[in-house]
């Protein structure tokens, strides 16, 4: 039986109390909110906030919305509020939320597996054009992102969105976030397993189910049979990622306890191997035991990553099994080393049926409801009705014929899609930063597109793959501290000493290959205008050092600090 509010542990399981009995743990007993978080979920489920913004909220407008569900129980249905314009990022952190906010939301749009229609990303697009000033963000987590989105538009919008099949139901919070799933899933010629069906079910079961939308903090999934390992699987609170094990077949390698911020950790192997049919199960379990075990007296050890690193694979394993499953786990192969470092399908791929996918890239992940459109109509010209997002802030249009691959390839580009991208273009990701998020400190979107095309100026020979991620805060949305190079948004001083807006500098992170963090060097910032200057030098240096075959990562890793600054 699981721990509830309304229904104590067992005796049996409050025993089991672990090494912090002062967490919060639903599971030896400690029910009293010990947060305002904690509390304002106590009081009322966060799904239950619809009801209002569609009776009250929507028509009396913003003034009318109660602060614990502006800031709160709105995230559960994808809502936040959006900065206010003209603040700059000395404000961050400073401001009481109140005087942050904007009269505006961004809303997340969940696509679960990245799959779209074309018929879906229309409407997504119209959406976009009708309700958002145009905006439309292509993010890492296979979502969409609108902002200028006003209160009294949300109830049209979900209609729009749930007469598609899709929806903003949890996409935020401290619930069951979007399911990661490979891009190619079912299409790709060398894939290991399609993880499809397992994502239907888990979001049939999961998702909008009250007895998991009070979790201790956001719960981040992937699930892939892409050799490419192409959901980042490192870095959720559970991954399943596919394996051939030799005697049962393929299914998949279960992963728990990653994820970045501000402390940052790489998820750890149970060592198990899970079949297709078994994956909803354990998925169900290892919730639960975040839900029930999970730490809610601090939100910065709230993740389900804290416990992990309490407990250890063997003992998180352990209770899987004995308490939630009832059953034993066979244990199973880790992941094959993926054959490359790219992993995000761009450029024309075979299928397995014969027909072809074209992935292309965004300038870090920016889009707009026009573009959006095209990009249906685009594919619907060339016999396509499926689009995929992936977890890079790219796309992918499936089931082209060979006789249409030239034609779609050169309309993509128009739209200044990049089929066959530098490796700037392609590598390059960044967070919504200080144009529209709270948090952020620096701009983000802006200074990544102009580093793209200052780097393809400069350096037009360079060839190797590269991933520069720009983050506008510690918060590490963007993936820093697994980049080659990772940008931190921060104020730094000038030449003059004026503040200015800057990056610290991480070097040699990575995921798949040798996934592991970025180094920092002792002091070494950039001012946001030095940053395409830094990024150039750095660059040509590891072209001039470089071993033959030798990744930046490792170089980066091996190089004197006089070398990365």
């Amino acid at each position: 039986m699981a721990a509830t509010p309304e229904s104590p542990a067992p005796a049996t399981t409050r025993r089991k109390a672990g090494r912090h009995r002062g967490e919060g743990q639903w599971a030896v007993g400690h029910f009293t909110p010990l947060n305002g978080n904690e509390q304002f979920k106590k009081d009322d489920d966060g799904l239950n906030v619809r009801t209002r913004i569609e009776t009250i909220y929507s028509k009396r407008g913003f003034d009318s919305i109660d602060p614990n569900d502006l800031r709160g129980r709105m995230r559960w249905w994808g809502l936040y509020t959006q900065r206010r314009e003209g603040l700059d990022g000395t404000k961050t952190g400073v401001l009481e939320p109140e005087e942050l906010d904007a009269e505006y939301f961004m809303l997340r749009v969940r696509i679960d597996g990245g799959r779209l229609t074309t018929e879906q990303l229309r409407v997504v697009g119209e959406i976009s054009e009708e309700f958002a000033r145009g905006t439309a963000d292509i993010t890492d987590r296979q979502n969409v992102q609108y902002h200028w989105i006003r209160i009294e538009d949300v109830p049209e919008i979900w209609n729009r969105l749930e007469s598609v099949g899709l929806s903003t139901t949890e996409a935020c919070g401290d619930t069951p976030r979007v399911i990661l799933g490979s891009p190619v899933a079912g299409i790709a010629e060398d894939e290991i397993i399609d993880g499809t069906p397992a994502i239907d079910e888990i979001y049939r079961r999961i998702v909008g189910n009250k007895d998991f939308s009070n979790l201790p903090r956001k719960f981040k999934s992937a699930i892939s049979g892409s050799p490419l390992l192409d959901v980042a699987h490192e870095i959720n609170d559970i991954a399943f990622v596919g394996v051939n094990h030799p005697e049962h077949g393929p299914g998949f390698d279960l992963w728990v306890g990653g994820g970045l911020s501000t402390n940052p950790k790489l998820g750890v192997r149970l060592g198990t191997w899970v079949s297709l049919d078994e994956v909803p199960d354990v998925y169900e379990g290892v919730i639960s035991i975040f839900r029930d075990y999970g730490y809610r007296r601090l939100r910065t050890r709230a993740r389900l990553k804290f416990l992990v690193a309490d407990w250890g694979a063997e003992k998180f394993r352990q209770v899987l099994e004995d308490e939630y499953l009832g059953r034993k786990l066979t244990d199973g192969p880790a992941p094959e080393q993926p054959a490359g470092q790219w992993r995000d399908h761009v450029g024309v791929h075979k299928q397995k049926d014969g027909r072809f996918y074209v992935g292309f890239a965004p300038r870090v992940g920016r889009v707009d409801g026009a573009t959006l459109t095209k990009i249906a109509e685009i594919a619907e010209a060339h016999g396509s009705g499926r689009l995929r997002t992936t977890a890079e802030q790219k796309m992918l249009v499936l089931d082209i014929e060979e006789a249409q691959v030239e034609s779609i390839v050169a309309a993509l580009e128009a739209l200044d899609l990049r089929v066959t991208p530098s490796p700037f273009r392609r590598g390059t990701m960044a967070c919504t930063g200080i144009e529209f998020c709270k948090l952020a400190i620096v701009e983000t979107k802006a200074r990544g597109a102009s580093l793209i095309d200052e780097l393809e100026r400069r350096i037009p020979e360079f060839d190797e793959p590269i991933t520069i991620n720009i983050n506008g805060c510690p918060n590490a949305c963007a993936r820093i501290q697994v980049a080659d190079i990772g940008l931190k948004g921060q104020l730094v001083l000038d030449d003059d000493g004026n503040r200015v807006e800057g990056y610290q500098v991480h070097l040699g992170g990575a995921l798949g290959l040798e996934a592991g963090f970025g180094r920092k060097v002792r002091g070494l910032k950039v001012t946001s205008a030095e940053l395409p200057d830094y990024v150039e030098r750095v660059l040509k240096r590891f072209q001039a050092e470089r071993e033959d075959g030798e990744r930046f990562a490792t170089w980066a890793a091996r190089a004197t600090e006089e070398a990365l600054s």
